[in-house]
């Protein structure tokens, strides 16, 4: 058995082996590659869309609990609502005239109709009627296993319990120490917002509210049955290859320790993934097939033209001088061809010309001449082909990553639009008078405790400014600056022009920031980093410098005790179009 040489495999083996180990295997390794990467991106972009559509199903939750939590807190600090229920009435008209003196109280519940469902005061005054929401402390609420909870503990702030199928917060009416009555206010949430905000959170799995023991007190999976019996958490039943999220509720009185835990299955999201692993075998086994019979035309053509040559070279061993019939090929062999016969034609005017006594000196000129031309054979290099075959890998390789890419492309496009706004710029005077209903809304909330003053020059009405640009700070400044200030707040808003800048500045009397707070804050601001707390603030930046990079100025002024000023200077020709 002979050693082995690459010069011993036939022409077209040599090109299949080319073509296997130098385009087919590299080929099918890429799309191994890119199909365990492109695995990896989804799992990861997944599990991050996840972590968001559960971080904002616990903020817009937390919203509607402390939506609930601040009218519980408005009517625990109403002094009219404290002095009604601690009076003894000498008769029932005394009492239904001082119900009636108040009855515009009880409205702070009707505006939050889409957040609670039922708000019920209860006490044990004896010369109190049952009389719109106040009822009278039953034995039968006594002994109501929500009741038993709560007196369990002797908090000032709403206690979140679970009433059923319901959630309420329960918090005591003693702001003003009177006759000693028992009186506490009783609000259920509206469950069918509750269930809304678990059906849209967008989190493309099982999500269980779990109280600060772990228990499961809600949940969206139905195979959980959270409304007979309290449920464990580890005794969730969990997906094979799931992942798991929390968030939990910290800094927060009613909520504190209370969490969300999302599980998703993996399976799931890469379902779509994992299925087009048999396109890429389908398309490994097109690139192969499809190229594999081109190759075999194409040696088919070279090596039967190769094989006529040698066969009439033989011939011409023999001393028989026959031509090899033409045709158009413009290659190498049919270059090769024409030489070949115009050597023949050659050697046999040769013989034909030249003595008998010359026949030795012909053969060999002529086995010269058949050693030449197989030294030319020899060193045919079919480069033409390869680059041809290089063409049509890289064609396939293209096709092969658009698909792919156009893939990805389409899903980031879909996911841009579900969070994308419907119109991003609005005018000075629709944002004003958005202003405008939220300090309404926040009357409603503080009384009289929040004043505030606007003033915007006319000249600046028609302005465009992207969407809530201003809200996020007067929020802030009622929430922050204005909530836990003693005393009366005042929020002041000036809009108007200097220069070629439009300026907005707010101020507040609220309880200010410290410097290390306040710088702490504005480096936050400044950082490309996740949204934190300050999501409105950091959202707004966030968006002006998308909108304006550099052009826009911001500054926070704030002294600890003395209130905070915000200032925005922003371009006056930019107008959303």
């Amino acid at each position: 058995m002979g050693r082995f040489h690459w010069n011993h495999l036939k022409l077209r083996d040599k090109l299949l082996l080319m073509y296997v180990f130098c385009v087919f295997i590299p080929i099918v390794l890429t799309n191994i590659v890119f199909y365990n990467v492109t695995t990896n991106n989804i799992k990861n972009q997944k599990s991050h869309d996840a972590d968001i559509a559960l971080e904002k199903l616990q903020g817009e939750l937390r919203a509607v609990i402390d939506e609930a939590a601040g009218i519980s807190y408005l009517y625990y600090i109403d002094p009219m609502l404290n002095q009604l229920l601690d009076e003894k009435y000498d008769s029932q008209i005394e009492y239904v005239e001082a119900f009636n003196n108040i009855r515009s109280v009880f409205n702070k519940s009707e505006q939050a109709y889409k957040t609670t469902s039922a708000t019920v005061i209860y006490t044990d005054n004896p010369t109190v009627l049952s009389s719109g929401p106040i009822m009278p402390l039953s034995e039968t609420e006594k002994e109501a296993d929500w009741y038993r909870d709560f007196i369990k503990t002797n908090v000032s702030y709403p206690l979140f319990i679970q009433d059923g199928d319901t959630f309420s917060l329960v918090q005591r009416l003693n702001y003003v120490k009177g006759n000693g009555y028992n009186n506490l206010i009783k609000i259920d949430l509206n469950m069918a917002t509750v269930k809304q905000l678990f059906a849209l959170s967008g989190f493309e799995g099982s999500i269980y509210f779990l109280n600060p023991e772990g228990d499961v007190l809600y949940s969206n999976d139905s195979s959980v049955d959270w409304h007979s019996k309290a449920q464990k958490s580890e005794a969730l039943p969990m997906p094979k290859n799931s992942l798991s999220f929390d968030k939990v509720y910290t800094n927060n009185n009613y909520l504190n320790n209370w969490s969300l835990h999302g599980v998703i299955n993996e399976g799931s999201f890469l379902h779509d993934v994992r299925k087009s692993g048999s396109f890429v075998i389908y398309l490994a086994l097109i690139n192969f097939v499809l190229p594999s019979l081109i190759i075999a035309a194409l040696s088919r053509s070279i090596n039967k033209r190769l094989v006529k040559i040698v066969k009439h070279m033989k011939k011409v061993k023999n001393q028989h001088f026959e031509t090899i019939p033409l045709d158009d090929a413009r290659d190498e062999i049919g270059q090769l061809t024409g030489e070949f016969n115009r050597m023949t034609e050659r050697i046999d005017n040769l013989i034909t010309d030249v003595y008998q006594a010359d026949i030795q000196k012909k053969d060999l000129e002529i086995r010269q001449r058949q050693a030449q031309l197989h030294a030319l054979h020899s060193q045919i290099n079919p480069h033409f082909l390869f680059n041809s075959l290089e063409t049509i890998r890289m064609r396939s390789l293209m096709k092969g990553e658009n698909e792919t890419a156009k893939t990805i492309h389409y899903m980031a496009k879909i996911f841009r639009k579900s969070i994308s706004w419907k119109r991003s710029w609005v005018s000075i005077r629709e944002e004003i008078e958005l202003t405008e209903c939220f300090l309404e809304i926040q009357k409603y909330r503080f009384g009289d405790k929040l004043q505030y003053q606007i003033t915007v020059e006319d000249t600046v009405y028609d302005q465009m400014i992207p969407k809530m640009t201003f809200l996020p700070f007067v929020e802030n400044a009622s929430i922050h600056g204005i909530e836990s200030s003693p005393g009366i707040g005042l929020i002041q808003i000036h809009i108007g022009i200097a220069g070629n800048k439009l300026i907005f500045r707010l101020s507040d009397n609220g309880i200010g920031m410290s410097e290390a707070k306040l710088s702490e804050l504005l480096s936050y601001l400044r950082l490309d980093d996740s949204i934190g707390d300050n999501v409105g603030v950091k959202n707004v930046y966030t968006r002006l410098k998308l909108c304006y990079k550099d052009s826009f100025e911001f500054d926070i002024v704030s002294e600890e005790g003395h209130g905070t000023t915000v200032e925005l200077r922003l371009p006056l020709d930019m107008n959303g179009q």
